[in-house]
């Protein structure tokens, strides 16, 4: 039981706990202020369903915009395009849904023979719960991962991969340069290495040009490009 209470806390202290926490926290304030639109239009106003959900459902949203900002550490002015404009259309897909449930909860209610009352807005709000808990949870779902997704982090992970073209630079490093940082890292190693016999285990040339060898490596080298240049006409005594 310890065991378990100790995960959950772990993934609260998460960032997506985190913002699971206090979104559960603005469905609470928005769902909250819709019960009661909903219960003012049904009971006080005698609205019928399609203009009750929508004016409780309307008013929850707003309050859902603003706090879910909060939730998702948003400050300054929103961007219109990005964030206002789909938040809207998600409320509205939300509306429908509830609109949807409203109505099952009217319909639900008559049957039961509830014409008025706090029974009637009772069975009402118990639907229209009923269907807050699954738009909640798809609300979270598109909020988190797509509306208030951090594309900051998202886009310097991707920039900072293993395949990523480093700052300031238009192309992928070329072979020559992955060459010489490997020999570079090579001739550090083997600057660590005190045994003789397990310095020869690294590359000879890195270890002929920090001096750990006799230079016979060089020589060799020397020696074939110079056979190479002859092999083209263009030895050193054509010069």
């Amino acid at each position: 039981m310890a065991l378990a209470q100790n995960r959950l806390v772990m993934k609260l202290r998460t960032k997506v706990g985190v913002r699971f926490t206090r979104f559960v926290g603005v469905a609470a304030a928005s769902l909250a202020t819709s019960e009661i639109l909903l219960a003012v239009c049904d009971s006080g106003f005698h609205m019928t369903s399609t203009p009750a959900a929508l004016v409780a459902t309307f008013g929850g949203a707003a309050v859902s915009y603003v706090l879910s900002r909060w939730a998702w550490e948003r400050k300054g002015k929103p961007d219109v395009l990005r964030e206002t404009v789909p938040f809207w259309v998600i409320s509205a897909m939300v509306w429908v849904i509830l609109t949807l449930a409203t109505k099952f909860g009217y319909h639900l209610a008559s049957w039961m023979g509830l014409d008025h009352g706090v029974k009637r807005a009772a069975v009402v709000g118990l639907v229209y719960l009923a269907a807050n808990v699954v738009t909640f949870i798809l609300r979270f779902m598109i909020f988190h991962y797509v509306l208030f997704a951090d594309r900051t982090t998202a886009a310097r992970a991707a920039a900072t991969g293993p395949d990523a073209v480093p700052p300031g630079t238009r192309t992928a490093p070329s072979a020559a340069d992955v060459t010489a940082a490997a020999d570079r890292d090579i001739a550090r190693r083997a600057r660590d290495v005190e045994d003789p016999l397990v310095a020869l285990a690294y590359d000879e040339r890195a270890l002929d040009d920090l001096g750990v060898l006799d230079g016979t490596a060089s020589r060799r080298r020397a020696g074939q490009r110079d056979a190479d240049h002859r092999a083209d006409g263009d030895g050193p005594g054509d010069e």
